[in-house]
């Protein structure tokens, strides 16, 4: 039974409004959009040029986590020099994969066995002269994320930086499972970190771009226009789920399995999803986990927001699903970027550790601005209904 399955034992979290996995959920709970919006002030403390500020399609707006300019280097036993020379990025990450090693109660000196990490940032311009390349390498190339982990906390497993744009943190935490069930290491961390600076900032509108003209996402509704440009961070500490419960840890999930695929050329441009695509990746996984479609209560979906790329995506789960059930509105439907924006390398482990809180609670809470569903979706027709409020996992709703 438990054979091909993972469980997660421990979670971090830095994201816009929430300094740890506590705030998170009180703020998924009430329902909050956390994306900070500037005055022109703020924007020209922060070096913004009051003539792009005051651009009719400016919108300023943007999800910041607090603090990401700060880091604990004697902790990690850095002197402030080199702490100085380390992205932002990397120092956040390493903060959250400690932090998620201790929610996880595991001790890297003490642990019986190697530790895996797995996780991927955005990526950072370096310096152009040779002497700028050689001093910033180490502390700024985006190559450098997991391994930089990996030496500070002592963990001696496989230590991969993997870069897929923003499914990033979920293709880590693909790998890292395949590295637990291969037995490669005994626990891992995966997940994802993605930091802009300046963090008081906001973006140019453009009409049928992929970012909101109002500086608000909203997924699946009716209303949707694009998803707005946040920092984040998050971490999952995962073991496989039979040594998981032999030890005693805390089982908050149990991811039962994972896939990965590419569109390849079959989809209308380079950035335009395919149905297809995303239904071969949901029906893969779901075979590799033995789960119905029909005893699925809850799916955290991408949700971008945009008005094509949520009907497709819903598209893409209908038809996975009517493999097997011609239920309708049989399942709950939600997306955590109507809460904190898009956060890039970092988008996907904050749906997972969305939704392992989901699991933990047994809670379903509400997608942020959701009103009335895009009617590309035809939502009627289809296994699925979008959360709309803060309630208790129903009666009779598989978990």
């Amino acid at each position: 039974m438990h054979e091909d399955a993972v469980a997660i034992i421990g979670m971090a979290c830095r994201l816009p409004g929430a300094g740890d996995v506590r705030a998170f959920w009180e703020n998924l709970v009430a329902g909050r959009d956390t994306v900070s919006r500037f005055t022109s002030d703020q924007l020209a403390a922060a070096g913004i040029d009051r003539r792009l500020a005051e651009r009719p399609d400016f919108v300023a707006a943007r999800g910041v986590v607090a603090g990401a300019d700060r880091f604990d280097w004697s902790f990690f036993g850095y002197s402030l020099g080199e702490a100085r020379g380390i992205d932002p990025q990397q120092r956040v990450f390493l903060e959250c994969a400690s932090t998620a090693l201790d929610d996880a109660a595991v001790d890297p000196h003490r642990f019986p066995g190697p530790i895996g990490v797995f996780a991927g940032c955005d990526a950072v311009p370096l310096g152009s002269s040779q002497e700028e390349l050689v001093a910033q390498t180490l502390g700024r190339d985006k190559d450098f994320l997991a391994t930089r982990a990996a030496y500070k906390l002592r963990l001696t497993g496989p230590a991969l930086t993997v870069q897929t744009a923003c499914s990033t943190s979920l293709v880590a935490v693909h790998q890292a499972v395949q590295s637990l069930l291969g037995y490669e290491c005994d626990a891992a961390l995966a997940g994802g970190v993605g930091l802009f600076f300046p963090q008081v900032t906001g973006y140019v509108y453009e009409e049928g771009g992929i970012l909101s003209p109002d500086g608000h996402c909203r997924p699946f509704d009716a209303d949707a226009a694009g998803t707005v440009s946040s920092s984040g961070a998050g971490v999952v500490v995962l073991r496989r789920l039979e040594d998981a419960l032999r030890d005693g840890d805390r089982v908050v999930a149990v991811i039962r399995g994972t896939a990965i695929n590419n569109d390849g050329g079959g989809k209308a441009g380079f950035t335009a999803p395919s149905p297809g695509g995303q239904r071969d990746v949901i029906l893969a996984a779901l075979g590799r986990a033995d789960v119905d479609p029909a005893d699925i209560g809850y799916v955290e979906a991408h949700g971008t927001a945009t008005r094509l790329g949520d009907p497709v995506e819903v598209a893409a789960l209908t038809a996975a699903f009517r493999a097997t059930t011609d239920a309708v509105a049989s399942c709950a439907l939600g997306a955590v970027k109507g809460n904190i924006g898009h956060t890039g390398s970092a988008s996907g482990v904050s749906g997972l550790i969305k939704t392992a809180l989901t699991l933990w609670h047994r809670e379903l809470v509400p997608t942020a601005h959701f009103r009335r569903p895009n009617p590309l979706m035809k939502l009627d027709t289809t296994p699925f209904t979008v959360v709309d409020r803060h309630g208790p996992w129903p009666e009779g709703r598989p978990a």
